[in-house]
Parts: C-alpha cells; structure tokens; sequence
C-alpha cells in the first residue's frame, strides 16, 4: 500500500530497540511515508524542535524518560498526535493510551501486515483532531470578535441615544469606509472608550487635590 507522494507523510518513530527501530522505518518508507528515528524520549524532542511529524510512534517502555512521560509533553507543548507501542503482556497499556490521548495502539512484536492500517487509521483520527482545533480556534475567534461588535454597539448605542440597528449600521459604514472589519474598529473604539475613562479619571484625581 504505496503512499502518493502528494500526500507523504512524516512519521516520527520513537524506541530504545534499534533493530525495531530501523525495521519500522525501513517498512514504512517502503510504504512511502517519510520518517524520522529516535532512539531516546530526549533526542525525539529534539527532532521535534526542527521539525514536526504528521505523526509519532512512541515505545512507552524506554529508559529515561519513557513513552507516557514524552507523551505528557508532547501534549502539553506541542500538536504532535500519537500512538503507542508496547509489549504483549502489558495489560494496562491500552487503557494507558486511551487515557493519555493516544490516536492509536501497537502491540510488540510488531506484525507488518497490520502495521500500515494502523498507522492510516492513526494519521485519519489525528487529522480529525487537527481540523476539531482549527474549527474550535475559528469559533472561539468569531465569538470574541461578536463579543466586541456587541459592546461597541452598546457604546455608540449610549453616546449618540440611538436604536441597536442604526448603532450597528453607522458601526459596519465607517469599517467598509476605511475597508476594515467591523470587528477591529469595534475593538479600537473599545480601546479609545478605556483610555478616554482612565484620563477622565486621572483628571478627577488631579482636581481633588
């Protein structure tokens, strides 16, 4: 099952064993995917540091620290998805991986023949993360941004003694006037609105004494 170059992928592949090391990245370039091999959680983030894979493959029993500690970070610092390798016997670890946000699961010794749905059903679910966060960021901007529209129009509702309507309408002109978005001249007016308070408030301290 070739990757098409248009859509290579960069795997990161994280593991203390460097004969299962080299095997999976010999396999998954075989396959078409790009890859990048780090023996150590230390040298993994360094590699992450110049460049981020579309995916990492993390061992969870390495010395140092181990698979869960660089999924910690990689969590917390990074958008890096991963997925989890571990031994047959280790009971807990696929509850352990689920726990920890993993987007999939290996089981030593690794077979190849399920390695690459593996690795596609990885990449699939960690693409449907990324495109959750940019609707999330999308969606919390637009709602700031209606959040601010909302109170300049209260604003200019109180100076001028006018309706929501035409408050909103003499709001959205002057921002197609000076061909900008309604939202950043609501935000800049809010802006002059708090430095116009604080002066008249500096002023009042100033004729008290």
């Amino acid at each position: 099952m070739n990757v098409s170059a248009s859509a290579k992928r960069l795997i990161l592949i994280v593991d203390d064993d460097q004969l299962l090391l080299d095997y999976l990245g010999e396999v998954l370039r075989h396959a078409g995917y790009d890859t990048l091999q780090a023996s150590s959680s230390e040298q993994a983030l360094q590699l992450i540091a110049q460049r981020e894979p579309d995916l990492a493959l993390l061992d969870i029993h390495m010395p140092g620290m181990n698979g869960l500690e660089l999924a910690k970070r990689l969590h917390a610092q990074t958008s890096v998805p991963f997925m989890f390798l571990s031994g047959r016997g280790d009971a807990d670890a696929g509850k352990q991986a689920a726990s920890y946000g993993a987007v999939g699961f290996l089981v030593k010794p690794v077979d190849e023949k399920h390695l690459m749905p593996a690795f596609a059903a990885g990449l699939a679910r960690a693409d449907e993360i990324r495109q959750l966060r940019r609707t999330e960021l999308n969606l919390n901007a637009a709602l700031a941004a209606g959040r601010e529209t909302s109170l300049a129009v209260g604003l200019l509702m109180c100076k001028f003694q006018t309706d929501r309507n035409t408050a909103f309408e003499v709001l959205r002109d002057h921002a197609r006037s000076s061909r900008r978005k309604v939202n950043e001249v609501a935000d800049q007016l809010l802006a002059a609105e708090e430095t116009l308070n604080s002066l008249h408030a500096a002023f009042s301290n100033r004729l008290k004494k």
